[in-house]
């Protein structure tokens, strides 16, 4: 069975999936330190009226990302 490898922003809400990678590298500390570590558990929670920022659930807790950090990281979808 092959692996659906997704941006963040692609995924469904209440979707589980976990984090494979970080595109660009500039975020790649910053979202390191906010939780967002590859193989973490990661989920969409909400979205703003407009589409954004968006929040998520990661290492136990609720974060606030803008869609242009989301589109960076990249996940692979959960059963």
């Amino acid at each position: 069975m092959s692996k659906t490898i997704i941006r963040l922003t692609e995924l469904p809400f209440k979707q589980r999936a976990i984090i494979k990678s970080f595109g660009e590298t500039e975020l790649y500390v910053k979202l390191l330190e906010m939780g967002c570590i590859p193989e973490e558990e990661i989920s969409v929670e909400l979205s703003a009226p407009f589409g954004d920022p968006i929040a998520i659930n990661v290492a136990g807790y609720q974060l606030s990302l803008r869609k242009s950090e989301a589109e960076n990281i990249m996940v692979e979808l959960l059963p």
